[in-house]
């Protein structure tokens, strides 16, 4: 079945469209020696329905559409802004699904602090759902609770990356007149292991278990932004993220999954309705739209798009920008991360060196 249709490992992205559709569920999503969760399946209880083949993203390719417009984008709620990545638009988009009664799935640390999707029903616990989160997120049964949400007529906005939402819409198999969907502009994902890998390294550090995490702190700007552990000892961990060992190791790109040096869903095309990222350069193209607190880059794909923006527009500052300007400072919009040649070797002793030793040995240059 799916596990022997994809057989490099560089063809999946881990989206679990296969998994949520088995009906015989004899489907695992099974972490490998790097921690990435692959397809794994039980040939003894397999029907042979081929119905992980048909949701597979990679195998049958979604309709991408056009971008319509490019905006730069601020919520005017400046505390809201402070506790987003960026300008704080999906919040916005997130509570007018709310206050029609709709349902909002997105990624969330869980007990563990890791990171894995849910959903919520109230504004109140969107603060969940918001800031960035570099790893992986496991999307476990959200696609089958979406489509349960769907069935019933409620509104559903689902968040992630843009191979989450082509899993999603594989899976669904159909149109939905009440989904949304907004992805990011994704640099790519790292390996779940090796950020608890360095959850670990920080409580020991401390001392103490982990209480809270913020990887976009803006206590420095929205520029030099920092991360932030704080432990239940009444300690803090934060720095700047050039410095930071997990970051240092995210951005040389020796951790990501395979799939994401070779994406397949990069590019100006999206198959969300709406596509939310930082709008780096921001200062070159609309400096009156930079006061260094986070402005954000948002796509029009559709339509669809373009209603949920008209509904929210008049809670934002906002200016129409060139599509093709405005990705001139944020390449991971068109183009995968380079595979680093270290990251084998990296990978290969994570189990062997400190955390530490094992960044400052690969990332130094």
């Amino acid at each position: 079945m799916i596990d022997k249709m994809i057989k490099e490992k560089e063809d999946c992205m881990g989206c679990h469209a296969c998994e949520n559709i088995c009906p015989a569920q004899c489907l695992a999503m099974t972490p490998d020696d790097e921690g990435f969760l692959y397809p794994k399946v039980d040939y003894a209880l397999c029907i042979k329905c081929k119905r992980c083949i048909s949701a597979c993203p990679i195998i049958n390719k979604v309709e991408a559409y056009d971008n319509l417009q490019a905006y730069a984008c601020i919520n005017k709620d400046g505390k809201i802004r402070s506790e987003s990545s960026s300008g704080g638009v999906f919040t916005l988009v997130a509570e007018q699904v709310i206050d029609k009664g709709g349902v909002v799935f997105g990624a969330s640390f869980n007990d563990e602090f890791g990171v894995e999707h849910i959903f919520i029903e109230t504004k109140e616990k969107l603060l969940k759902l918001r800031g960035s989160k570099y790893v992986q997120s496991k999307i476990g049964d959200s696609y089958k609770q979406a489509k349960e949400f769907l069935n019933s007529g409620r509104e559903v906005l689902f968040t992630g990356t843009p191979c989450q939402i082509a899993g999603l819409k594989n899976f669904l198999g159909k149109f939905y007149n009440n989904l949304f969907t907004t992805d990011i502009i994704c640099h790519g994902v790292p390996s779940p292991e090796i950020w608890q890998k360095y959850v670990r390294f920080r409580e020991a550090k401390a001392g103490a278990p982990t209480q809270r995490i913020a990887f976009r702190q803006k206590n420095e700007g929205w520029k030099q932004y920092s991360v932030s552990f704080s432990f239940k000892n009444n300690t803090e961990y934060r720095q700047n993220f050039h410095k930071d060992l997990y970051m240092r190791a995210f951005l040389k790109d020796v951790c990501l999954r395979p799939s994401c040096y070779a994406c397949k869903f990069k590019g100006l095309n999206r198959q969300s309705d709406i596509t939310l990222a930082d709008f780096w350069g921001i200062q070159n193209i609309l400096p009156e739209m930079d006061d260094n607190k986070g402005t954000s880059l948002i796509f029009i794909n559709n339509e669809i798009g373009h209603g949920l923006f008209d509904e929210v527009k008049d809670k934002m500052v906002y200016q129409k920008v060139d599509r093709q300007e405005a990705v001139k400072y944020n390449s991971c919009a068109i183009r995968s991360s380079l595979y680093n040649p270290k990251r084998d070797v990296f990978m290969a002793e994570k189990n062997i060196l400190p955390f530490d030793e094992l960044v400052n040995k690969h990332c130094s240059d």
